[in-house]
């Protein structure tokens, strides 16, 4: 990170307040460290901003892979339980049929015996 810190002017300002040139000196680096370890620069955060978009941008792409994905999972389950459904039906139907061609035999033999 390039910022720029005028450790001169610092030193100056602290000798002109009668501190020993040794303190304003180490004052005026520590200061000067601290900035350049801990504040992020124009071109640091147009970096970051960059990253983190291409970053977004990736994730957007893997959330939309992962949606497309559910959507065919969740087409083919819908589908297998529409079959199911139908199978179902079916049965029932076949059931009920057999019941009433069953209970129209069981009525035609007690008319038969009556």
């Amino acid at each position: 990170m390039s910022v720029a810190i005028d450790t001169l002017n610092i030193y100056s300002r602290l000798k002109s307040t009668g501190l020993p040139d040794e303190s304003a000196r180490e004052i005026a680096e520590v200061f000067r460290e601290t900035v350049e370890e801990n504040l992020a620069s124009k071109k640091d955060l147009k970096t970051t901003e960059s990253n983190l978009t291409t970053y977004i941008e990736s994730v957007r792409a893997e959330l939309k892979k992962d949606i497309e994905l559910l959507r065919a999972e969740l087409k083919k389950d819908i589908e297998s339980v529409r079959k199911e459904i139908a199978e179902s039906k079916a049965g029932i139907i076949r059931w009920v049929a057999g019941m009433l061609l069953a209970q129209a035999g069981f009525i035609i033999a007690l008319m038969k015996l009556l």
